[in-house]
């Protein structure tokens, strides 16, 4: 997903094309959880220290209103908190970087939580796939009951590409600028808020239960938030309009809109 021309009626549609498989009767069944991933904080480039090498959690984890409770985040500034709680990247992330670099980089190797497999036909998880607001729930929604209750998160904000996505693969291998080629693609994945506190495992369905905005494509909120041109209000107000869109983004966003 590079940083085309932008066009408007695209952006404004309330029914875009690449998300009309997800606007469906909800809870939808979208995607099955393949594994989760949790890491410590351990010594990094620069003499920093950072958790962004995620390894495999092969039993069930609790989650809070701050993350998977076996995870860790070295830099807190940046990093983790309750509006980045829990962060997903897709898969073809990497198969976009391998495939532009030659590389041979690993899934789990850019800091992601989750990874999840498409079912019933559906399109994958991806930045032009899922909404800003969107809910998903973990687990069968037949067996959350009032005594228990399934994990369920929120989609706040796009991940914002750093230096580190560099220094981690340059650890292997010497490469050009591959944060700001992802960033021109707009393939970083996202970060959740927890709404439900709940346990997460390998093998989980995911169900998407809500999608209040189905406008607000990640694919797009990085278009509108990068692009050089300027919009008119009523382009950019529906994105300031959506509550839980984490408030930096809609600092950007107001610059955006024509004086």
């Amino acid at each position: 997903m590079s940083l085309e021309p932008i066009n408007i009626a695209t952006l404004t549609s309330s029914t875009p094309k690449n998300v009309a498989d997800f606007n469906q009767t909800l809870p939808l069944h979208i995607a099955n959880l393949t594994c989760v991933r949790a890491g410590k904080a351990m010594p990094f480039t620069r003499e920093e220290m950072s958790a962004i090498d995620k390894a495999p959690i092969n039993t069930p984890v609790a989650v809070n209103f701050m993350g998977l409770t076996t995870d860790e985040q070295a830099d807190r500034k940046h990093h983790g908190g309750p509006l980045k709680a829990v962060h997903q990247l897709a898969p073809a992330t990497y198969e976009k970087i391998n495939a532009e670099f030659s590389l041979k980089v690993r899934v789990g190797t850019l800091g992601e939580n989750l990874t999840t497999e498409a079912v019933n036909g559906l399109p994958e998880m991806t930045e032009s796939t899922v909404c800003i607001g969107d809910v998903f729930e973990y687990g069968d929604t037949a067996t959350s009951t009032d005594d228990v209750d399934n994990l369920q998160l929120r989609i706040v904000q796009p991940r914002r590409p750093c230096y580190k996505i560099n220094d981690q693969i340059g650890q292997f291998t010497k490469v050009p600028n591959i944060a700001a080629w992802v960033s021109k693609q707009g393939i970083s994945g996202w970060y959740f808020q927890v709404v439900t506190d709940g346990l997460i495992n390998a093998d989980l369905p995911v169900y998407l239960i809500e999608r209040p905005y189905p406008f607000a494509t990640l694919e797009k909120l990085w278009q509108l938030a990068n692009s050089k041109e300027k919009f008119d209000a009523e382009v950019i107000e529906p994105w300031l309009a959506i509550e839980c869109l984490e408030k930096s983004w809609k600092v950007v966003l107001r610059k955006k809109i024509k004086g």
